[in-house]
């Protein structure tokens, strides 16, 4: 009975941040008793979630090994002044295998869904409806707190896997498609070819705005496959997003608006890449560094995790700077220019540009030569004016 439960860590939120590090501590950690709760009925929810393989390190890719569904060899970039393959391995994580994962590594005391956190301390966490946990400590990984702290943009899509009458032809990833019509910010298409046959077609957006217009992205996806000559037979799921482009604001209200002493972890932390919004390495990373500590004390737990969180927005200064170039000094219709620029720089300074592991010469490298917006608007942008 959960109304009588105790135990040793207690993980809110059971979707790609809370899950794996109850993945990780489960096998680094397995005298400890966990209890990973998720309102929803399944872990994961409803996403895909798409990596390159440099973005984890060698040493902690048995942990999102056994989550993997499908993996590509290359991938493409499509913009009007240029297209590109690039060679880098390229993985793709759906919800329903992360779910499985978890259903058949946590034992089942270890795991409850469909039950909603009505609060939480360092130490307890009360459920609506179903008492009171009390635990050595507690990881709060519900997603994102509120963000009238930071100052944001948007990424936000409708994605849809559909099923083709005929083949596709694709064997690698589209992964920007931005040759489409530019609207509401820097749109581009996003397409992983999954069988020969089926395929998940993603319409993204760079916006000021957080509004999703989902009949309309949705027809939107409809149009653009009908341009590739394919024909959909039928839609097999979709899922939507609007995530947070951070360009600015204050960590410390940020992390005070998603409950000031209790531990962190995902977005509700600010644990993602500034400037896409990418959670996975920062995911993967946090999940080992957790499980490699000796403390699971809900005041330890919450020291680590502000250390954590604080460094990683030290270190996502310059993606921040980015983000203010794109949001505050580009046009809508012009944002893509950014991009089209970026992707003709080497392929190592890509990966590692999404690993959020960008060197100093590679900042610099991102910098240097003609601008794709104007530099009076590019100043005022970095200045915030």
């Amino acid at each position: 009975m959960l109304e009588k439960r105790t135990c040793d860590l207690a993980i809110i939120g059971g979707g790609l941040a809370g899950g794996l590090i109850a993945l990780a501590l489960r096998r680094q950690r397995p005298e400890l008793e966990l209890l990973l709760i998720e309102s929803g009925e399944t872990f994961g929810g409803n996403h895909i979630w798409s990596y390159f393989s440099t973005d984890v390190a060698p040493e902690h890719r048995w942990l999102t090994a056994p989550l993997v569904t499908h993996g590509w060899s290359g991938h493409e970039v499509r913009f009007p002044g240029h297209n590109r393959t690039l060679p880098d391995i390229y993985y793709s994580i759906e919800s329903d295998r992360f779910d499985q994962v978890i259903r058949e590594q946590l034992p089942e005391r270890m795991r409850v869904t469909g039950v909603e956190v009505a609060s939480a301390t360092p130490t307890a966490i009360a459920l609506k409806g179903h008492g009171r946990i009390r635990a050595g400590g507690v990881i709060d990984c519900r997603g994102p707190a509120d963000t009238q702290a930071l100052d944001c943009g948007w990424q936000k899509f409708v994605g849809q896997l559909v099923e083709l009458e005929q083949p596709h032809g694709l064997t690698h990833p589209i992964i920007m498609d931005a040759t489409v019509e530019q609207k509401d910010g820097y749109r581009f298409v996003y397409c992983l070819p999954f069988t020969p046959t089926s395929m998940f077609v993603e319409d993204t957006y760079y916006s000021d705005k957080p509004d999703l217009d989902r009949r309309r992205i949705a027809q939107r996806i409809g149009e653009y496959v009908d341009a590739q000559g394919w024909t959909i037979s039928r839609t097999l799921r979709e899922e939507t997003g609007v995530l947070p482009v951070v360009h600015g604001g204050n960590l410390a209200d940020y992390w005070k608006a998603g409950g000031e002493r209790t531990a962190k972890a995902g977005a509700r932390a600010a644990l993602f890449h500034p400037m896409t919004s990418y959670s996975l390495p920062d995911a993967v990373r946090t999940a080992m560094a957790i499980a490699e500590l000796d403390d699971f004390s809900g005041d330890a737990l919450h020291h680590f995790s502000r250390k954590l969180a604080g460094e990683h927005w030290r270190d996502g200064g310059f993606y921040r700077l980015l983000g203010k170039m794109l949001f505050l000094g580009a046009q809508p219709k012009e944002r893509y220019r950014l991009f089209e620029r970026f992707y003709r720089l080497s392929p190592e300074l890509i990966t590692r540009f999404y690993a959020g592991q960008s060197t100093a010469a590679d900042k610099i490298r991102i910098l240097s030569g003609k601008p794709p917006i104007p530099i009076s608007r590019a100043l005022r942008a970095i200045l915030g004016k």
